[in-house]
């Protein structure tokens, strides 16, 4: 077997089509994900921590002399002091645990789906 029909096989047999179609769909989802932590679930947290915003939300351990109060993070950090960036990594454990757990419950109702087809395949 020549190596451009092999590798036809290998690239249409759908091994490749799912990756792609898996990319695809990824990013397209990702885009969701994203508007979901950003538009609606990062303004409600950050009512809670106040007008800064949460992803802004730092706390300057040392050399602040010249951060003043209400200084967005990326100013904060050009100014030479050492800040830690508490909000804006919550902000990613939270986009994190709302990934993790949207997939989870998609791979729970694929596995569901499954288990009822498997029913009907051997009645």
């Amino acid at each position: 077997m020549s190596f451009t029909k092999e590798f036809r096989e290998f690239a249409v047999k759908g091994n490749v089509m799912d990756l792609a179609v898996g990319v695809i769909i990824g990013a397209a989802f990702a885009r969701i994900v994203n508007s979901l932590v950003t538009d609606i679930v990062m303004p409600i947290a950050g009512i809670i921590v106040g007008p800064q915003g949460f992803k802004n939300s730092y706390t300057v351990l040392g050399n602040g002399d010249k951060v003043t109060p209400g200084m967005s993070l990326e100013d904060a950090r050009t100014s030479g002091a050492n800040i830690l960036a508490w909000g804006n990594f919550l902000s990613a454990v939270l986009d994190f645990l709302i990934i993790a757990f949207i997939i989870f419950m998609l791979v729970k109702a694929l596995n569901r789906m499954r288990r009822k087809e498997e029913i009907v395949a051997t009645v």
